[in-house]
């Protein structure tokens, strides 16, 4: 394919993009296929001879589509949402085609600065600390990471060196593997289980915080844990609080947690992956009281403020902290500027090496829909969920399981658990609206996320009569 021949392409593709997106509508939301659909449909190995785009694209809508989940479409209700808009699939085109591997400033300078630069954008827009900013002089600063996970783990990480550093500087004769054995991480019960997993690979064990009746951490189970621990001779080095949890959007109390960690001197790392783009809107702001006693914070852009994945954006107080945990040095990756104190190599920020210029999409996405529209796109979502809510409120039959904060209702049908299961697999085998479930305590719960760019009320309203509609089914088959 040369120049010539991607110019029609490109025009082809964009158009077939779009068309997918103005009729993302009509197609079941959810796939009716079986695990292995795909491999008899394409040859068990690939072709000597190039094919041609025509056949390419003729295959999309035959194999392609009919296996995947649409995760834009309205009716999508499940997990959170994942963003999408014009102008980051644009700058995904341009970050692609120039292609760089910015893992370090002299790899491509633009792609560093950007970075830099939006996460300042994106900080003061959430009206961070000034400590967690780079500015032109700052010792904090931001950085893209692939996902909410490798930003819990990158955190942990930091902090393991961290304290492993400061015990052998006061203790020489204490081995790395004798700190480490010692080590405790603490997390709410209602954490996502990445935070579980990051313990995993970070060889420290993680105990769970339990969570009080609104599913948050508080200062009273988080200081008894610590007070038990310490007198068992353990060492607790690392805490997350969670602003907007997974299974039902609550909010760890940053406030009482916060000056714990900070007394204690064990790693505060803010996990905000979904709830972190509202903190845009003043009046969710409140929400990230406390972020000021972090040493780490985190969300994702990716989910809920139109920036296509993956993009999630992580701070520091003291990079420090992330290059004593990270940086390696070979000749191969050294340059002339990376002493003068004037620039940043990501490569210390981060596990993998090299990086991709995402920071593009974030300068997209920021510059067309301004700060306003970004925050009118969050409130319209959080409205939504409202009015869900109240359709609920309004048939006796359900119940709302946890209070309505931002974009997820979390609702289930009184009765059994069984009861509640049994409407879940009638609505996701229906295919016209996609819902995930989650456990609340010991009840099952169904979640209803606003996710899709494009969903209205009218969606939100025909997927509710939907639902009202099988309900109907399962609790005449319950009295039969």
């Amino acid at each position: 394919m040369d120049a010539s021949e991607f110019r029609r392409r490109g025009r082809e593709m964009v158009d077939y993009v779009a068309d997918y997106l103005e009729g993302i509508e009509s197609r079941p939301v959810y796939p009716d296929v079986e695990p292995g659909y795909l491999r008899p449909l394409i040859p068990s190995s690939a072709p000597e001879e190039p094919e041609t785009f025509e056949d390419i694209i003729g295959d999309i809508e035959r194999i392609i589509m009919p296996g995947v989940t649409h995760w834009h479409s309205p009716y999508f209700f499940a997990y959170f949402p994942t963003a999408s808009s014009y102008p980051a699939m644009l700058a995904d085109m341009l970050c692609g085609a120039i292609g760089c591997i910015g893992f370090s400033w002299a790899a491509s300078p633009a792609c560093t600065e950007l970075e830099t630069v939006m996460l300042d954008w994106l900080g003061k827009m959430l009206r961070l600390p000034d400590t967690f900013l780079a500015g032109d002089v700052g010792v904090g600063g931001g950085v893209i990471q692939g996902s909410a996970s490798e930003a819990t783990l990158v955190a942990l990480l930091a902090a393991r060196t961290k304290v492993t550093q400061r015990l052998q500087a006061t203790f020489p004769e204490l081995t790395q593997a004798a700190i480490m054995e010692k080590l405790v991480a603490y997390s709410s019960d209602q954490a996502h289980s990445s935070v579980e997993r990051a313990g995993l690979i970070g060889g420290v064990r993680l105990k769970p915080i339990p969570s009080d009746g609104n599913f948050a951490m508080r200062a009273s189970a988080l200081r008894e844990a610590l007070q038990r621990d310490k007198a068992a001779g353990l060492i607790p080095f690392f805490v997350v609080a969670t602003l907007g949890t997974t299974n039902c959007c609550s909010f760890d109390n940053l406030l009482e947690v916060g000056p714990i960690c900070n007394e204690e001197d064990v790693w505060l790392h803010i996990d905000a992956a979904y709830a972190g783009s509202a903190f845009i809107c003043p009046e969710f702001r409140h929400l990230l009281d406390g972020v000021e006693f972090a040493d780490s914070f985190n969300f994702n852009p990716h989910k809920w403020l139109l920036v296509n994945f993956d993009c999630s954006a992580m701070w520091v107080k003291q990079r420090t902290d992330l290059i004593g945990a990270f940086k390696l040095d070979p000749v191969y990756l050294k340059h002339g500027h990376q002493d003068s104190g004037l620039i940043t190599d990501y490569r210390h920020w981060q596990i993998p090496l090299g990086r991709r210029f995402r920071s593009l999409k974030m300068w997209f996405v920021f510059r067309m829909y301004g700060v306003k529209g970004l925050q009118a796109y969050i409130r319209k979502h959080v409205q939504l969920a409202h009015e869900f809510e109240s359709l609920v409120r309004q048939d006796p039959r359900f119940e709302i399981c946890v209070e309505v904060t931002l974009g997820l209702v979390c609702f289930r049908l009184k009765g059994s658990n069984q009861l509640n299961e049994m409407l879940l697999k009638r609505i996701n085998s229906a295919r016209k609206i996609h819902l995930v479930p989650c456990h609340l305590r010991d009840k099952f719960v169904l979640r209803f996320a606003i996710c899709s760019r494009e969903v209205e009320s009218a969606h939100v309203q025909q997927a509710w009569q939907h639902i009202q509609q099988l309900a109907d089914d399962v609790l005449r088959l319950e009295r039969a």
